[in-house]
């Protein structure tokens, strides 16, 4: 088990709103010369906005790297949050599949998070859900650049882990990515908070946070990286021993105010290919001939 990075009063907040922020994993330098090769790959210029066709993209990947060499210390978060590296599949990858935020919304006032934020969702258009989806272990925001207020930082919900556990444990027979009512989630919480933070720091989400984009009239492109932490099987909330269940399991009976759960599916566990699959593979045919001819 990699070494403790997590204290109880960051443990307290994932149980309680279903997140936590892990500051200083990799450096700033290092951020930027990833993020430099971005703007190569779209025949961007940073300078230059009027060569800036698309307000945001989701970029395919190109580069990967294994987490427990590219940021030690938030491999032993992610361990910690998921009961240790035993119950984490590997390899856990991390790319250069950056979700870069360049200007939108600029053309309209920022609004804060709330109920009305369009695009409240829960991640996983790959797999059909059921409370103890082994698929997402952890969401992970990976800042790869400095993100102030106002300027394109993800929007989450800290009490919306309730909502959806409630909802997976009501359907056992399980949820196809597009079956959730997310705007109803949004309704019933309270706790809408705008994420910020400096190059180099994540966030760990609990699996079931509902989380949406947001405006950036800040002129300055954001910079980030979504990707999820699988568990090799799936959770399990009837534990003989109630101190080995991991603090994501614990997340998710403490929402449903259990100390234990004998949760059985009913339905069949099934992946889904999405639409993006087949548009990021074009995008990366793209960007791979625009480094070609550099």
């Amino acid at each position: 088990m990699p070494s403790s990075v997590l204290n109880d009063e960051q443990i307290e907040q994932f149980l309680t709103r279903g997140h936590v922020v892990i500051n200083d994993c990799f450096s700033r330098d290092l951020a930027k010369t990833y993020t430099d090769r971005a703007w190569t790959r779209l025949g961007y210029d940073p300078n230059d906005i009027s060569t800036w066709e698309q307000e945001q993209i989701h970029m395919p990947r190109m580069e990967t790297w294994e987490v427990k060499d590219f940021s030690p210390k938030a491999w032993s978060a992610i361990c910690e949050l998921m009961g240790g590296e035993d119950r984490v599949l590997q390899p856990t990858i991390w790319g250069d599949s950056y979700i870069l935020n360049l200007r939108r919304g600029a053309d309209r006032p920022w609004q804060p998070p709330s109920p009305e934020t369009p695009g409240w969702h829960k991640d996983g258009d790959w797999f059909v859900h059921f409370l103890d989806s082994p698929e997402q272990g952890l969401l992970v925001v990976v800042i790869w650049s400095d993100i102030k207020p106002k300027s394109g930082g993800t929007f989450i919900i800290g009490d919306s882990v309730p909502v959806v556990a409630r909802f997976l444990k009501e359907h056992p027979e399980g949820v196809m990515p597009g079956g959730f009512p997310f705007r109803q989630f949004a309704a019933e919480c309270n706790d809408f908070i705008e994420l910020t933070g400096n190059a180099g720091d994540i966030v760990l989400l609990h699996p079931y946070m509902l989380h949406a984009s947001s405006q950036n009239p800040s002129g300055v492109p954001r910079f980030m990286t979504n990707p999820a932490i699988s568990f090799k099987e799936p959770m399990q909330f009837n534990r003989e021993n109630p101190d080995d269940f991991s603090i994501v399991e614990r997340t998710i009976l403490r929402s449903l105010g259990v100390d234990c759960l004998d949760f059985q599916i009913t339905g069949k566990r099934e992946r889904v290919v999405p639409e993006r699959v087949r548009k990021q593979q074009e995008m990366l045919e793209q960007e791979k001939a625009r480094l070609a001819s550099v």
